[in-house]
């Protein structure tokens, strides 16, 4: 659980902005979204997959861009 306490004299959006950069830092969104709806095993698998392919991919064209220098 994400606790940020509000300091004296603090203004509420700077709180507010501490407590948004504790959430991105821990990932919170990131599960949230990710567990929002159920995902087949297949589905899932196959996710990974194309989520691998375009990861390589992307690394094969900073490769060449870097070779191309």
């Amino acid at each position: 659980m994400i606790l940020v306490t509000v300091r004296e004299n603090e203004p509420f959006e700077k709180a507010l902005r501490r407590f948004r950069r504790k959430v991105e830092r821990e990932g919170i969104r990131k599960d949230i979204k990710k567990n929002s709806f159920y995902l087949k095993p297949g589905e899932k698998r196959r996710l990974k997959q194309r989520l691998a392919e375009k990861r390589r991919r992307k690394a094969l064209r900073r490769a060449l861009k870097k070779a191309g220098n």
